[in-house]
């Protein structure tokens, strides 16, 4: 898509602001190959984690682009779009982790660093050249964007619903992550660093499956789709809790719960996108941190799960949280809240 050079303000001067978006996104990632850099680099440990958080609150462009992707799109390809762009943010996280297990085994860790701050480097570049120019929108400044992200959240039924329901995902989706090099380097299959880190192939298969999901979506199927993505990855627990000595069954119960996990996700942010057009962006912030509040939460009860009681903890763990998402959405279905929207703002409110 070519992008234009100018665009003109409301006033009617000519502004930048078209050039400015993609400047900054790009910016933005430049910045993150700096931080991976001084990762590679780094003499002690404190460097290390102070590279890594910069480069991680960085990393935030990812979401940016999810909701600027959904503008771009047609209403009735909306779906298709989220779901593509979704499907290669998760299957980059989960091809990471095989590309630098492999990485890290052959040359050590600091390689890994180098190689990602490369790959973000060429990023910037392709992201500066084909993003198109941002429409011109409402100045906001940041702490009442921040304020109206919690008034949609207050007023949007169907947002704190779909947030909860991500929390839900994503901490069972950490659950089945964290704990997974634990069992592997363990008895009875004790796998290498390389060998570990190839499993996230199967979370890529699930995710390239999972964008499919976005189709169904843009003929009116979300909420049905959601909800067998949910019984899917309740499901799947089964096969995880074999999966403890069997192989095949750990492989399948992966790739069934991560299908379902991104199909869920997909699912989430194309119901969210359509509640008000004008602040998706806003809608996404409220969305996304709620997510990776959840993920927190798995990762940080996964520990202590795994500590207790071994891999049968965790799947325990792993099988409350996706059920408990499951019974929200049947909850949402029987009361109407899962499709319930919020009476229009009155005129100038934001």
């Amino acid at each position: 898509m070519a992008r234009p050079s100018h665009r003109k303000s409301s006033g009617g001067e000519w502004t930048e602001r078209g050039l400015a978006w993609p400047l900054a996104v790009a910016g933005t990632v430049i910045v993150a190959a700096a931080a991976l850099v001084v990762a590679a680099v780094a003499p002690d440990i404190g460097v290390l984690i102070g590279a890594v958080a910069v480069a991680g609150v960085t990393s935030v462009v990812a979401q940016v682009l999810v909701p600027f992707s959904a503008t771009l799109a047609d209403d009735d390809q909306r779906g298709r779009v989220v779901g593509t762009v979704m499907s290669g943010l998760l299957i980059g996280i989960l091809l990471a982790r095989a590309v630098s297990g492999l990485i890290a085994e052959a040359t050590g860790w600091r390689t890994v660093f180098v190689v990602a701050a490369g790959v973000v480097l060429g990023m910037a570049a392709l992201l500066h050249r084909g993003l198109p120019a941002e429409h011109p929108r409402p100045h906001l400044d940041y702490g009442e964007l921040l304020r109206s992200v919690v008034r949609l959240l207050g007023r949007e039924p169907v947002l704190r619903l779909r947030s909860a329901i991500g929390a839900l995902a994503f901490a069972t989706f950490n659950v089945i992550w964290t704990s997974l090099a634990f069992l592997l380097a363990g008895s009875p299959y004790h796998f290498s660093v390389a060998v570990i880190g190839l499993f996230g192939l199967l979370g890529a298969a699930g995710a390239l499956a999972a964008s499919f999901s976005g189709r169904l979506a843009d003929r009116g199927l979300e909420r049905w789709v959601s909800g067998a993505s949910l019984a899917l990855t309740a499901a799947a627990f089964g096969l995880l809790a074999v999966g403890r000595h069997e192989l095949w069954a750990l492989m399948i119960g992966i790739l069934i719960a991560d299908l379902g996990i991104q199909a869920v996700h997909i699912q989430n942010q194309q119901l969210i996108f359509a509640l008000n057009p004008s602040a998706r962006s806003r809608l996404n912030t409220g969305y996304m941190v709620t997510y990776f509040v959840g993920g927190a939460l798995g990762s940080a009860t996964t520990g202590a799960a795994y500590a207790a009681g071994g891999w049968t903890a965790v799947v325990v763990l792993g099988a409350v949280y996706s059920g408990s998402a499951l019974l929200l959405w049947v909850v949402s279905e029987v009361t109407g809240i899962g499709h319930r929207r919020a009476p229009a703002p009155p005129s100038g409110a934001r």
